[in-house]
């Protein structure tokens, strides 16, 4: 059985590298990567990776978010080039978390009537430091109890899927069709969510993710709607500030919260990621 993860990508250098390895340390035999416009090191973690023919990179320079269009591409190309039995649609802040054994063998046990696996997301909070060498999973070690959207409504779920050279994906990467009558495995697969790392990596995001949905002309302007909305706040105000600190953690706040119930420590990819990097020191 050959699972291939897909990645689409733009300036994600503070956790490209761990996503990657974390996946491929999970059984992940392959990986199909497009890299949007990004102006940081990401070109260079993906092509590492490249060169030890772990990787397929492909440079996508329309500056139009069309997320729907490169992932659904790679998911075939997942089939077509490099003959998936299972394909996984990630972005590069998620890690999918099996809850026993590895995902490899996850997938490699399904029945054979499943041809879709859905993995509820929980969001991890940021809890800030001003030294930006500390990596990401040193400090986001707390997560929501009830994960919320951008909206305020429920976090999707994610779904993974059987190889199939038809299959469509959307834009959030949170369904699929084109691959005929879906039969759905749940609960096996959880899934990690860090959306906010730092200041600069969510006010880039903001900017460029917004921008480049207002040049869409494809989608519907509903589709992503709230990354639309922030950034067009921040072309009124010049700043994300008011949104930046309603993301922060302090510890007054980390104690509230816990002690509410509203979120809970979690140190599993903390330890994973910990224990990794020492294996391969």
């Amino acid at each position: 059985m050959k699972l291939v993860m897909t990645l689409a990508v733009r300036d994600e250098e503070d956790i490209l590298k761990e996503n990657i390895d974390f996946h491929l340390s999970q059984g992940v035999d392959f990986v199909i990567a497009t890299d949007n416009c990004s102006v940081d090191s990401t070109k260079d973690i993906l092509r590492k990776y490249e060169n030890e023919g772990k990787l397929f990179y492909i440079y996508e320079g329309n500056d139009n978010y069309n997320k729907r269009k490169w992932v659904t591409g790679m998911a075939r190309m997942a089939v077509s080039d490099f003959g998936a039995d299972w394909v996984i649609n990630n972005d590069a802040d998620e890690f999918w978390w099996p809850r026993e054994n590895t995902l490899k063998k996850i997938f490699d046990s399904l029945p054979s009537k499943i041809n879709v696996v859905e993995a509820r997301r929980h969001n991890f909070v940021h809890v800030h430091t001003e030294d930006d060498s500390i990596p990401f999973y040193e400090t986001m070690i707390f997560r929501d109890v009830i994960s919320l959207n951008h909206l305020g409504k429920p976090l999707p779920p994610k779904r993974a899927h059987v190889g199939d050279r038809n299959v469509i994906i959307d834009q959030g990467n949170h369904s699929v069709a084109g691959i005929g009558q879906q039969n759905i495995a749940g609960g096996e697969i959880e899934i990690f969510h860090f959306p906010i790392r730092s200041h600069k990596q969510i006010l880039n995001k903001i900017i460029k993710m917004g921008a480049a949905y207002s040049r869409n002309t494809e989608l519907p302007k509903e589709v992503g709607i709230a990354r639309r909305n922030r950034y067009s706040e921040y072309m009124k105000s010049g700043n994300i500030d008011s949104f930046y600190q309603d993301q922060i953690y302090d510890e007054a706040r980390l104690s509230s919260e816990l002690h509410a119930g509203k979120i809970v420590e979690d140190t599993r990819l903390k330890d994973y990621l910990t224990d990794l990097e020492l294996i391969r020191k």
